[in-house]
């Protein structure tokens, strides 16, 4: 028996349907809400979560993803991904203060508003990707930093950690 995907019904031959993108694997009851899609037996569950990258689970060289079940965590396109510096007010502060700039002429400079600048250094705003381009181009600073999303999330319930269902209080 196999749980549906959307309602949680078990079921024993559960069909995949395509939901805004997702396939689910969803009992006969769920395929009303998605397009069927036809797999081959052999390799549907193979295939289904596999990458582009032809990186295969198995393929991990971290060793113990037998036994120990630690598996390296495959990668993805948020690894490369860079995420705006919390201290990003500071980095424009400084270096306009540094190439001796006022908040008027450097907005000038920059041609935005001298409104638009003074609001990025008290940090009530965060710079657009073209302003925050401009501004990097002008002071020679970095404002990216890369993303701190590396570590693996894992379940606590092994651990005796808190889970949602043990937040949640049920009507009985």
């Amino acid at each position: 028996m196999v749980q549906c995907e959307m309602c949680g019904a078990e079921t024993a031959n559960p069909k995949t349907i395509k939901v805004e993108g997702a396939e689910l694997d969803v009992c006969s009851d769920c395929t009303e809400f998605g397009t069927e899609v036809k797999t081959e037996s052999s390799s549907s569950t193979s295939t289904k979560y596999s990458t582009s990258s032809g990186e295969s689970s198995g393929s991990s060289s971290s060793g113990g993803n037998s036994s120990g079940g630690s598996r390296r965590r495959r990668r993805d396109m948020f690894d490369e991904m860079q995420e705006l510096a919390s201290d990003y007010d500071d980095r424009i502060r400084n270096a306009r203060e540094g190439a001796g700039y006022s908040q008027e002429e450097f907005a000038s400079e920059l041609n935005e508003k001298a409104s638009l600048v003074r609001k990025l250094e008290r940090g009530d705003i965060l710079p657009s990707d073209d302003v925050r381009e401009k501004l990097e181009k002008k002071l020679g600073v970095s404002l990216l930093e890369a993303a701190s999303g590396d570590e693996e999330w894992e379940g606590g319930s092994d651990e005796g950690g808190l889970t949602l269902g043990d937040m949640v209080k049920r009507k009985d």
